[in-house]
């Protein structure tokens, strides 16, 4: 029993020496290296739970010098020894009483500061070493003798007879074995885990060193010297003092008296003092150290204005409200009455601190961040996983209740405080760990064993005033289906030309747009001459390894007024902070410039904007151009007032070439893909999925078609419906617009090589607008851009001629392979 308690606080004492010789270590001891390096969430509920454990064991301490005095003063009954001065009372509130009387005299030496009981500590540690030093010589110096014991019990007394033999080896055999008996004080039967509990509550002391932090002068050094130190030394006296008793002592003797040692001293009031001038410091240490971790976590802020008074502290930085909150929850737990009774959750309490500073130092090591360097070498992380491990499974074994109920306690605190707590600047080991982890996978996820069943869309969206932006934005974050999501924009500047680089002061800001718009997306930002110049740069340097963009999205280009967004959302409208990386709603909307007027002219060219498309082609991304996005308000898309559900409505022949009648292409499956990704978002589930096959009538074949079609949506497993849709009149506009030779070497073939006239264009236009039936979204194939840059405008010409009016709709190019029917 001893060695396990050992071997756990061993383990953890080699982790608080490796944290706090990793740098400098102020007021609140175990709770200040807990939350510096795990973070506030675990440091605050963690450092609040240590902080019970040292009220609940001072407690504890209180409660058993109280049981020490009654031994020798209390009433005894009248078959005792009546030499003795036996005038206190006992009872129930008696006990509570003279508890209560010991803790104000702790109170007051508390209330004057810590530099007097720093003091008065040496003395003490003399004191109770000469008091050891009589109990080893007694066990020699006193010869055999019996002793007599009474119990008061409701029924009557009760009277054992036993004796102190001296060293005898049949002695030692009779205490080697177990044989739990009835607790004299509780009438609780005993266990391994309730005198466990009752012994390592005799062993935390050790860490009433690193409690005080505040008040040494060199913490760094102290601590890993002191702690060792005091657990060496309290070890090797706890060994002796057990060899020796199971040596000379009945155990009789050991189970009916737990005041033994005064029996068998050589002068019983050395027992006396010793015991109450322990009891006395370890309660007046508990009750010190208790108020420190308090007024850290006061300090910390971490519980609002619930602990705000603790903050306070005397001229001589006591904090003397810290400890009149300690001596007051002290004195609750001193209603338990009795030692035993609390001990075990005092040891669940200290076992659940004890595990918090293994699992920091754990993750320091399993970080492997640069500038964990400690002093301190003697650990690695088998020592932190044991510790954890130990600690774990003795808590359990001492009142499954008490470890279910303290982690559940813990949790509790955890999301508490990651809700209420302000962001800190301690840094968290857990950006450490991830960045640790993410690293290791990054190099396993290889893109040359890419396959298309695990295809999934990376996309890079192009922003150019988030103002304007913020209703695309989200809804591209709806059909990113887990894959990479980044709003990228570029600063039209030179570096050469500019004191320092603009851009890295801008994150902060975009960043917190990305929380306040609630999407997963990253951020990526870059300085270049051009737009164009900068896509360039984002699709090619944009992501890491296997995780870059596949697919750019880029905005319309109209001759659209946008909206301002951060006017109509409510999220840019409230008044509160609710950003802790220093940026609120009118510095957030103070960043972005203000929405283009009709009267000011596009920073983008449109020559610029087609190219940018091509350049995206040529590097093998699929393309995709968002219209009318800010028109989506799925609030009333998915209202539940709705009666007809809405569509998503997928066209995947290319319209402006109507001679082909190919719906099966990379770039159609592509589409079908994308609209599929979008269906199966929860928010989006209730919508129909829709796709337009467009026949001619005299076309004999088209029943085949819708065949396999449909046999095609089969073997993809999309849920869809086929809507068949006539449009002789509007091919028929193709066909008769179409340039003849003649014409196609004029002015007419540079500028619309595909042939495709307004009127066409227009027919397309209306006949979509005629097969809408609450459609939410549309999908169009979007065709690549003409070669020939000349032919630019007019190919945005058509794609705005086609798409007019028809509110939220997505042009997409596909060239990815995403469509598998294998398993």
């Amino acid at each position: 029993m001893l060695m396990v308690a050992y071997i756990i606080i061993s383990l953890t004492v080699l982790s608080v020496c490796a944290i706090s010789t990793n740098g400098a270590v102020k007021g609140g001891g175990a709770y200040f290296m807990i939350s510096r390096t795990l973070g506030p969430e675990f440091g605050g509920s963690i450092g609040l739970m240590f902080y019970l454990a040292n009220v609940c064991a001072c407690g504890v301490y209180i409660l058993g010098l109280v049981e020490a005095i009654l031994d020798v003063f209390g009433k005894l009954p009248e078959t005792a020894d009546a030499s003795r001065v036996h005038a206190l009372p006992q009872s129930y509130f008696y006990n509570v009483l003279y508890a209560t009387v010991l803790l104000l005299i702790c109170l007051l030496v508390c209330m004057v500061g810590a530099q007097i009981y720093s003091k008065a500590s040496f003395f003490i540690f003399l004191l109770v070493n000469l008091v050891l030093i009589t109990i080893f010589i007694s066990f020699f110096a006193v010869g055999p003798k019996e002793i007599v014991i009474v119990h008061t019990l409701n029924h009557g007394n009760q009277t054992y007879t036993t004796s102190f033999t001296g060293f005898n080896v049949s002695t030692l055999k009779s205490n080697l074995y177990e044989n739990y008996s009835l607790d004299y004080t509780t009438n609780n039967m005993m266990s391994f885990t309730m005198v466990f509990a009752v012994m390592f509550n005799g062993c935390t002391g050790i860490m009433a060193g690193s409690n005080m932090s505040g008040e040494l002068k060199d913490p760094s050094s102290a601590i890993p010297k002191g702690t060792i130190i005091a657990v060496v030394y309290t070890f090797i006296i706890y060994l002796l003092l057990f060899f020796m008793i199971s040596f000379t002592c009945d155990r009789v003797l050991l189970q009916e008296d737990y005041g033994f040692f005064r029996n068998i001293n050589v002068w019983p009031p050395f027992v006396i003092i010793g015991i109450y001038s322990t009891s006395l410091s370890a309660s007046m240490s508990t009750l010190i150290g208790a108020s420190r971790i308090l007024h850290a976590l006061a300090k910390d802020d971490l519980f609002g204005v619930v602990l705000a008074p603790a903050k306070i502290s005397s001229k001589g930085g006591n904090p003397w409200v810290a400890v009149l909150y300690t001596w007051v929850l002290v004195q609750v737990v001193l209603f338990a009455g009795k030692l035993n009774t609390i001990a075990g959750i005092v040891t669940v309490f200290y076992l659940m601190a004890y595990t918090a500073i293994d699992l920091a130092c754990l993750a320091l090591e399993w970080a492997s961040v640069p500038n964990f360097r400690p002093t301190f070498q003697l650990f690695s992380w088998h020592t932190c996983l044991l510790g954890i491990v130990s600690c774990f499974v003795m808590m359990f074994l001492i009142n499954p209740a008490y470890a279910s109920g303290s982690i559940v306690v813990m949790l509790s605190l955890l999301v508490f405080i990651h809700y209420r707590a302000p962001t800190s600047s301690w840094g968290y080991i857990s950006q450490a760990l991830i960045f640790h982890q993410v690293r290791k996978y990054l190099l396993l996820l290889d893109i040359r064993k890419e396959h298309v069943k695990f295809w999934r869309p990376q996309i890079l969206l192009m922003v150019l005033n988030p103002r304007t932006s913020c209703q695309l934005i989200k809804f591209i974050n709806d059909i990113k289906k887990g894959g990479l999501y980044i709003l990228a924009h570029v600063e039209i500047g030179d570096l050469d030309m500019m004191p320092s680089d603009p851009i890295q002061p801008q994150y902060n800001f975009w960043l917190s747009l990305v929380d306040k718009l609630n999407v997963k997306a990253f951020v990526d930002l870059t300085l270049s001459p051009s737009v164009r110049q900068g896509t360039q740069h984002l699709l090619r340097i944009t992501g890491l390894g296997g995780m870059k963009p596949n697919t750019l999205v880029l905005g319309f280009y109209d001759n659209f007024v946008p909206e301002d967004c951060f006017l109509q959302d409510p999220v840019f409208q409230s008044g509160t902070e609710n950003d802790h990386f220093g940026v609120d709603i009118t510095s957030l909307q103070a960043h972005f410039p203000p929405v283009r007027d009709s009267e000011t002219a596009k920073t983008l060219l449109l020559q610029e904007y087609v190219a940018i498309i091509s350049d995206a082609i040529k590097m093998q991304k699929n393309v995709c151009l968002a219209r009318c996005c800010f028109q989506l308000d799925k609030e009333d898309l998915f209202s539940k007032k709705r009666v007809e559900r809405v569509s998503i409505d997928v066209w995947p022949l290319n319209l402006l070439r109507p001679d082909s009648t190919n719906y099966v292409d990379i770039c159609s499956l592509f589409l079908l893909q994308m609209a599929c990704i979008l269906n199966m978002v929860t928010s989006w589930k209730t919508a129909r999925l829709r796709i337009f096959l467009c026949i001619e009538s005299g076309d004999r074949g088209w029943i085949r078609k819708e065949e396999k079609l449909r046999e095609l949506l089969d073997k993809l497993r999309i849920k869809a419906t086929i809507k068949v849709v006539t449009w002789d009149d509007v091919v028929a506009l193709h066909w008769h617009k179409l340039p003849s030779q003649e014409e196609a070497g004029g002015a007419l073939g540079v500028l619309n090589p595909r042939g495709v006239s307004d009127d066409y264009l227009q027919a397309v236009n209306l006949m979509i607008l005629n097969q809408s039936f609450h459609t939410a979204v549309r999908f169009l194939y979007l065709p690549r851009p003409p070669v020939d840059t000349a032919c630019y405008e007019r190919y945005m010409e058509e794609l705005d001629v086609m798409t007019k009016d028809l509110g939220p709709t997505l042009l997409i190019h596909g060239l990815t392979p995403v469509t598998c029917t294998e398993l």
